[in-house]
């Protein structure tokens, strides 16, 4: 059995030239931007990554891209959510065929489904999924929990490997860790960035955090401090994670977080901000926000 993953894994922006077709140079440098800076995996096809407002052929290619650039130096984690059974099968398919090494899985959106709805459906789909499955709890969006008693009956099931929670609720999450009575091989992940260092102290191995793919050793140093108890370093970085949040408190949409990002990487110089349709980038007046908000943080320290 492979050891649990630790650390942090960014969930990736997706790189785009237009609304159907990658912005392939912005993408490489990305996955070396976050492979240097340390980082324990990659997820693509999350929330960040735009992945349901993307074509299946488009979500084909990034999975194909990534696993041949990454070539093994990491775990490759790839989103499968979806509001069709057969469509998560068959992506589940094609990543493992193009070497990815996990999945991920948040629960159906749109029709909201009853506790009883997502056990049956996880019970049906994982003994079908060629790769081992992490959960992921985003109920802002898909309007469902994982309830806690719904996760001690999906632990008999050997193919989930862990949780991803991004949730925000720190009270929920610390009943997640306590699951590990029952599998003591599930990983779990906080999503909200801000929430990382609480999240290891309570005994979270790490997270997958959006601002990795702006600076992924701050993240990866936070993780590392909490791990080890460091409290004065840990308070250092954790300002500069709080510092980092404002990008996400301009504009006003619910889109700011993706648009934040990627405007970020613009900034840095690492790929284009495109966004998929419906979503717009900043422009020129917000986008300088988010270069001061950069400009400073990089002045104060190790952010890159």
């Amino acid at each position: 059995m492979a050891e649990p993953l630790k650390g942090i894994v960014p969930p990736l922006v997706t790189p785009l030239q237009n609304r159907d077709s990658l912005d392939e140079p912005g993408l490489e440098r990305l996955i070396e931007h976050v492979i240097a800076g340390g980082v324990s995996g990659l997820f693509i096809l999350g929330t960040t990554g735009e992945a349901q407002s993307l074509s299946y052929r488009l979500r084909r290619e990034l999975i194909t891209r990534v696993c041949q650039q990454v070539q093994n130096r990491l775990p490759v984690l790839v989103g499968i959510t979806d509001t069709a059974f057969e469509e998560s099968l068959h992506l589940a398919r094609f990543a493992a065929d193009a070497g990815a090494t996990q999945l991920v899985l948040s629960t159906p959106y749109y029709f909201p489904a009853g506790q009883t709805e997502l056990t049956e459906y996880i019970r049906h789909l994982v003994p079908e999924l060629p790769l081992p499955l992490m959960l992921y709890n985003m109920p802002s969006l898909t309007k469902v929990w994982f309830e806690i008693e719904t996760l001690r009956q999906l632990a008999e099931l050997r193919g989930i490997v862990g949780m991803k929670d991004s949730s925000g609720d720190i009270d929920y999450f610390a009943k997640l860790v306590g699951l590990r009575t029952l599998r003591p091989d599930w990983t779990f992940f906080m999503g909200p960035e801000h929430l990382l260092a609480k999240a290891v102290t309570l005994g979270g191995d790490g997270g997958v955090c959006g601002g990795a793919n702006i600076f992924p050793r701050l993240f990866v140093e936070t993780y590392r401090a909490a791990s080890t108890g460091d409290e004065p370093e840990l308070a250092r970085l954790q300002s500069q994670i709080d510092s980092l949040q404002r990008i996400y408190e301009i504009g006003k949409y619910a889109s700011r977080h993706i648009k934040a990002t990627k405007s970020a990487l613009s900034v840095l110089g690492i790929c284009r901000d495109f966004l998929a349709e419906p979503f717009d980038h900043f422009k020129p007046p917000e986008q300088s926000r988010v270069a001061a908000i950069l400009e400073a943080l990089k002045a104060s320290g190790r952010t890159a």
